[in-house]
């Protein structure tokens, strides 16, 4: 009985790391490589493009399953094609980031961007499996490791608060990629997220909790074109600013806002965004995919591992949380 072909999609950085490794373990298999460029700003239809026509040149069929080795972009651009190839064949990711190991491997989200928005482009599609291995962290750049960091932190904050109190305490483990505690993080982290979308798969309502600081997270990629801040930092900077709108509301109260502050930077991730307007952010803001008929929805907190989607306030409330980031 012959074996399913496995076509990989990559990137050139993981490729040279990794890609011989998981050859070995494919044996028996048809295999063709599909590298793309490493970055977010190459997140888009020409990538997805590029692997669709090596799958139609080595002419596979349904019966092929789509490996997915690197990071968020790998994932994201391997699984939509996977979700489009054909109408749709198996895919199997291999994260080897902290923040693909923690989120965007897990879930079933696959996208590309839009030059004036992220992620616009996509389809729910739902791996086979996930295979996570921590020792592929060890050759992360520490912007990276901050990035996955982010992620990771932002599941405290909407849905366990002692996963916070852990993080409060545990982050230079983390930072200095200590196995014990990356394993309690990843696991916790993928729990969490699994346990959100079992309940809500397409985001028709408690999954869009997973996007805190996201919205504004994403119009900041969007205005520093993918280049600017890596993902996790972008969303970083949007958690401070989703945070502002929560203590201005009066749901989160000074000690808490505080302390998302604080953990955000013992992490070293970026508090703000200088040289950005507040005007370009909302602007972008409003191509969020959050936005109902009735307008713009935030993820809020109402106090750290409580949050809520909430219709966003007035707009000048907006602007001074954003403003705060700014300077």
């Amino acid at each position: 009985m012959s074996l399913s072909p496995a076509p990989i999609v990559t990137d050139g950085i993981v490729a040279s790391l990794y890609l011989e490794r998981l050859r070995a373990g494919l044996p028996g298999r048809e295999i063709a490589v599909c590298v793309l460029p490493d970055g977010e700003q190459h997140k888009t239809l020409v990538s997805f493009t590029t692997v669709i026509d090596r799958l139609i040149e080595h002419k596979f069929r349904r019966d092929c399953c789509i490996v997915a080795l690197g990071g968020g972009v790998v994932g994201d651009v391997g699984g939509f094609a996977a979700a489009c190839y054909l109408r749709g064949v198996d895919l199997v990711q291999v994260p080897t980031t902290l923040l693909a190991q923690v989120d965007s491997s897990v879930g079933g989200k696959t996208a590309v961007n839009h030059p004036r928005a992220k992620n616009m482009i996509g389809a729910f599609y739902q791996p086979k499996s996930v295979i996570a291995d921590t020792a592929t962290l060890t050759t992360l750049p520490p912007r990276e490791v901050g990035a996955g960091l982010a992620e990771i932190i932002k599941y405290g904050l909407i849905a366990d608060a002692k996963l916070f109190a852990w993080l409060e305490e545990n982050i230079e483990n983390l930072l200095a990629l200590d196995p014990a505690a990356l394993e309690l993080a990843i696991k916790r982290s993928c729990e969490i997220k699994a346990e959100i979308v079992a309940e809500d798969e397409r985001e028709q309502g408690k999954r869009a909790l997973l996007n805190f600081g996201h919205t504004f997270g994403h119009a900041l990629e969007a205005i520093g074109r993918y280049e600017r801040w890596l993902h996790g930092e972008a969303v970083a900077i949007g958690m401070e600013m989703a945070a502002n709108v929560s203590a201005e509301l009066g749901w989160l109260d000074r000690t808490e806002r505080e302390r998302v502050s604080r953990l955000l930077a013992k992490a070293r991730l970026p508090h703000a965004a200088p040289g950005v307007a507040a005007d370009e952010v909302l602007e972008h803001m409003q191509m969020d995919k959050k936005i109902a008929r009735s307008g713009l929805r935030l993820v809020l907190l109402e106090g750290i591992g409580r949050a809520v989607l909430s219709p966003a306030p007035e707009r000048a409330v907006l602007r001074e949380a954003i403003e705060r980031q700014l300077r």
